[in-house]
């Protein structure tokens, strides 16, 4: 077989075939693509949140920097020509905010420096006595003096922060002279408790306003100091979790600050968005598949109609053939003189009855079944004999099949029968598709048993033959309009397709119902019951 060929047979499959492996293959890139967003998304929202911290840290440092430079920068010339003592004027201009403890450390003058204070009350400068304070500026000085003595000069002078004692954090500013070497430093101690009950706390709520002012009473920033212990807290972190934290960077950069948030982690936040976007392309392709699925069904439904209806027509013009060439073949035996007994007259004219009878009652079928599915099938039920219905369609059947050896029998489990409210018309329509179904299918064996019987409020009519049966999984399917059984044996016989579901309609219609019960091999027994009253509703 041929690729083409292939693809003719199985289009549906094909058809199936190209939306999923291009959707399948889709779906994988996808996945990929939103697992890589995933990182991406937790690292810009971790990111985002220590940019925020960050700024908390510079505000404080520019804080600092805009103290130290204003306040720290003393001219050279006051170390190189003895005038220090101005520096006491100088710092009374330009008092340092956040400081402790002013100083400068003269080295033009002694070899190891010579140390001066600034006292604000007094405006003045003098010689600290010896303290831990005292021990924090020598240590701290230290560095710069050492530059000093080996007189290496430096291109610019820079702030430089001494941290090395928590308990004295020290700001300095080395002063240079023309030829860049050190002539002496300015320095500030910085005031702990200025940094953590004013500056801190101002940059924290400058920064939540700048960063987050729609969530600004959601959020807490927490400081601790070197040991753990919470300095400062901006905002309530009972309850909610670090999504953030850092260390600070110019000073105190052994204090600790995070954010807290009752929101999600980033990496949280990442996978919530994650599991977000794979369950909508989850979904949007179980409805695709869903979609696709739908029209395959629909598109396969309509090739098994179509097979249905080719197969319609075949067996339709075959079973319009066979009374058809009966009729024609008694007609010319009769035109050509053929029958010369009187007897033989009436024989071949009653062959000529029952094919264009059963030519009728094919018709009949056929023009049933368009009215049932325009909806234009109408029923006129009146009080009926059962058993005069019965009996007349079995007569019409005698004659057909009386030279073929079959026999019909009728039996009534019930005498009498009461009268029925039906349509007389439509079921001795589907009786005689019944006992036509039973005949056809009779096989080798040349009998069928009609019973009718009553059951309570309603009558039935049972059909059985002896023949090939119909197996247990089809016997749900043969009221189906167009269902033939797909046994070989069945095939063999002609039928329209179209008998067992307008028994069915015309049953359904009286208000009753027909079932089958049948095993391969020992026949069938198809079972219509009719309530006598007629169906509810209809007068």
């Amino acid at each position: 077989m041929g690729f083409g060929a292939f693809l003719k047979r199985h289009t549906l499959v094909a058809g199936l075939l190209a939306v999923v492996l291009p959707l399948v293959v889709l779906l994988g890139v996808q996945f990929v693509w939103l697992v890589r967003l995933e990182r991406a998304q937790a690292i810009a929202h971790e990111a985002a949140l220590e940019s925020f911290l960050g700024s908390v840290g510079t505000q404080i440092e520019y804080a600092y920097r805009e103290t130290a430079e204003r306040s720290l920068n003393l001219p050279a010339s006051l170390f190189t020509q003895d005038h220090v003592a101005k520096a006491a004027y100088y710092w009374k201009q330009r008092p340092a905010k956040g400081a402790k403890r002013l100083f400068l450390v003269d080295f033009t003058q002694e070899e190891f420096g010579h140390f001066l204070a600034f006292d604000p009350d007094q405006a003045s400068l003098y010689t600290p006595v010896a303290s831990d304070e005292s021990l924090a500026m020598i240590l701290a000085a230290n560095p710069l003096h050492m530059l000093n003595m080996r007189q290496h000069g430096m291109e610019s002078a820079a702030l430089t922060v001494y941290e090395s004692n928590p308990d004295y954090r020290i700001v300095l500013n080395p002063i240079l002279d023309d030829a860049g070497r050190v002539v002496g430093l300015a320095g500030m101690i910085l005031d702990e408790d200025y940094f953590r009950t004013t500056l801190l706390p101002a940059a924290i709520d400058k920064a939540i306003a700048a960063y987050f002012p729609s969530a600004r009473d959601e959020l807490a920033v927490m400081v601790k100091d070197g040991k753990g212990q919470p300095v400062v807290c901006v905002g309530d972190a009972n309850g909610r979790k670090v999504v953030a934290k850092t260390r600070l960077g110019f000073v105190f950069t052994d204090w600790e600050m995070a954010l807290y948030s009752p929101r999600a982690t980033p990496e949280q936040w990442a996978r919530a968005g994650f599991l977000f976007n794979a369950s909508l392309a989850g979904l949007l392709a179980a409805a695709l598949l869903a979609g696709v699925g739908l029209a395959l069904r629909a598109a396969d439904r309509a090739v098994k109609l179509s097979a249905m209806k080719s197969d319609f027509v075949s067996n339709v013009s075959h079973e319009l053939r066979t009374p058809v060439a009966s009729i024609r073949v008694f007609g010319e035996l009769l035109r050509t003189g053929r029958a010369q007994t009187a007897e033989k007259i009436r024989e071949y004219g009653e062959y000529i009855e029952a094919e264009s009878r059963r030519l009728s009652r094919l018709i009949d079928n056929i023009l049933d079944f368009s009215r049932i599915e325009s909806g234009r099938k109408e029923y006129r039920f009146e009080e009926s004999d059962l058993r005069a219905i019965v009996d007349d369609v079995v007569r019409t059947f005698e004659v057909r099949l009386a030279p073929l050896g079959f026999t019909i029998s009728v039996t009534v489990e019930t005498e009498p029968l009461p009268p029925v409210r039906l349509d007389p018309d439509a079921i001795a329509q589907a009786f005689h598709n019944l006992l036509d179904n039973a005949v056809k299918y009779s096989g080798e064996s040349k009998s069928v048993l009609v019973r009718l019987g009553r059951e309570g409020a309603a009558v039935s009519i049972a059909v059985q033959d002896f023949g090939i049966g119909i197996a247990p999984e089809e016997q749900r399917k043969v009221f189906e309009r167009f269902h033939r059984v797909g046994t070989g044996l069945v095939h063999d016989v002609k039928g329209s397709g179209l008998g067992l579901s307008l028994i069915r309609h015309i049953v359904q219609a009286h208000g009753g119902s027909v079932e089958v019960a049948s095993k391969p091999g020992d026949g069938s027994v198809f079972t219509m019951r009719l309530p006598i009253s007629g169906p509810k509703g209809r007068v």
